[in-house]
């Protein structure tokens, strides 16, 4: 027989219950909670090593402000998070490309920026700095600037580094350029062509937008690039300790530069100090150095420091070269110039022949006696072409049967022989 429930036992069953009902729903509750816990965990440790986030300025529209606030707002990663892995930038050198140019060369200069471009440039992004003694026009500066994602600037040539200087005797000029023409000398008669021989000798690397670089590559226009150069020339040259690289060398034309060796013969006499000990005399002189056998390197190509230009040594020579008048009286060229002073105040050791280097430039050195066809570097069709294993690595176009190196006007036997 059941008992009459009480009404304090109905309280006590009612409370029981409720209780119940608590403990039932926070073990509810907190299952939930560690369930999804868990699930967050979980995903965590299933990201894989390679799905590592890339940082990429692309996909990000934040400021560096806003990102720093941004980040600070949100929590810490926690156990498990990815960090961001992040590569140091390429190393490179403090260099770059220049070309002096005109704004009736733009056709020109496209062909060889293209070239440099496809075949270097574009794997290693170095500046551009174009010069002209007039203003570049809007028409050239926009279609050069379009043809490569590197930093492209456009500088005008002081007027006092280019025309010829209000010392220089005009009745003796004008009688030295009358007697080139005499005998055909290609510009012999031109004042335009002594002012760039002068600025590219004396002057181009003291322009305010070459004084933050120490190496320069010089590009000239309608210069074809023949060969894919893989490799960071300008480190190189840093790396190993090289002033001045070139690809061709050939014979001055006597004519031009009669009383040039007589200057540097007085200021090595004047100035033996600044003579290096391991010189590459023998490049320029067959008799240790009582006459100039004409050699030079061609400078229409050069990867060089201008750090040297900028040398004691240099300055000193530059200046005693241009108080003689030598530049004006008669056709001294920047090749010539640049060559001895290489030759002579550094060692053998740091002038690179670029082997690997395969191109052509087409001007109008007309004078040099030539019995075969040319390929690869050009200045009136003489060229340097890369042979047998470089001329397949750099995917060159040229005839490697084509190549200047050892021909009858080539002075790279007097070069190759400074190291046997």
């Amino acid at each position: 027989m059941a008992l009459p429930l009480t009404a304090a036992h109905r309280r006590s069953i009612a409370i029981a219950f409720a209780t119940v009902l608590i403990v039932c729903y926070f073990m509810t509750i907190g299952h939930d909670d560690n369930y999804t816990s868990f699930k967050t965990l979980s995903a965590q440790w299933s990201i894989p090593k390679d799905s590592a986030v890339v940082l990429d300025v692309k996909q990000t529209n934040e400021t560096p402000s806003q990102l720093t606030s941004s980040s600070r707002s949100k929590p810490s990663p926690s156990f498990g998070n990815v960090i961001p892995q992040v590569s140091p930038p390429p190393r490179r050198a403090n260099a770059t490309l220049v070309m002096l140019a005109r704004n009736n060369d733009l056709n020109g200069v496209i062909s060889s920026v293209e070239q440099l471009e496809a075949r270097f440039n574009r794997k290693f992004n170095y500046p551009w700095v174009f010069l002209n003694d007039e203003p570049f026009s809007t028409d050239f500066k926009r279609r050069v600037s379009v043809l490569t994602d590197a930093n492209v600037s456009f500088g005008l040539i002081p007027r006092e580094d280019w025309i010829q200087p209000d010392w220089i005797d005009e009745g003796r000029a004008q009688e030295g350029r009358n007697n080139l023409v005499r005998q055909g000398v290609i510009y012999g008669g031109n004042v335009s062509y002594r002012n760039m021989c002068r600025f590219n000798s004396g002057f181009f690397f003291r322009h305010e937008l070459l004084t933050p670089y120490k190496w320069y590559w010089r590009v000239e226009p309608d210069v074809r690039y023949y060969c894919d150069l893989d490799y960071d020339p300008f480190l190189f040259m840093e790396d190993n300790d090289k002033v001045y690289g070139f690809t061709i060398s050939m014979p001055e034309w006597e004519p031009t530069i009669p009383s040039l060796w007589s200057t540097v013969k007085d200021f090595i006499a004047e100035h033996p100090q600044y003579v290096s000990p391991d010189n590459s005399m023998d490049f320029l002189s067959d008799n240790a150095g009582d006459s100039y056998n004409m050699c030079h390197f061609w400078s229409n190509f050069e990867i060089a420091d201008m750090d040297f230009w900028r040398s004691e040594a240099y300055t000193k020579f530059f200046e005693y070269l241009e108080k003689t008048g030598g530049f004006y009286y008669e056709r001294w060229g920047d090749a010539p110039v640049h060559s001895i002073a290489a030759a002579l105040f550094t060692r053998k050791d740091q002038i690179h022949f670029f082997k690997d280097i395969g191109k052509l430039w087409s001007c109008c050195f007309v004078f040099i006696l030539v019995t075969d066809p040319f390929a690869g570097y050009k200045h009136a069709e003489f060229a340097h072409c890369p042979q047998g294993k470089q001329w397949r690595e750099g995917h060159c176009s040229c005839d490697p049967n084509d190549n200047f190196d050892f021909a009858q006007n080539s002075c790279l036997r007097h070069f190759m022989r400074l190291h046997d």
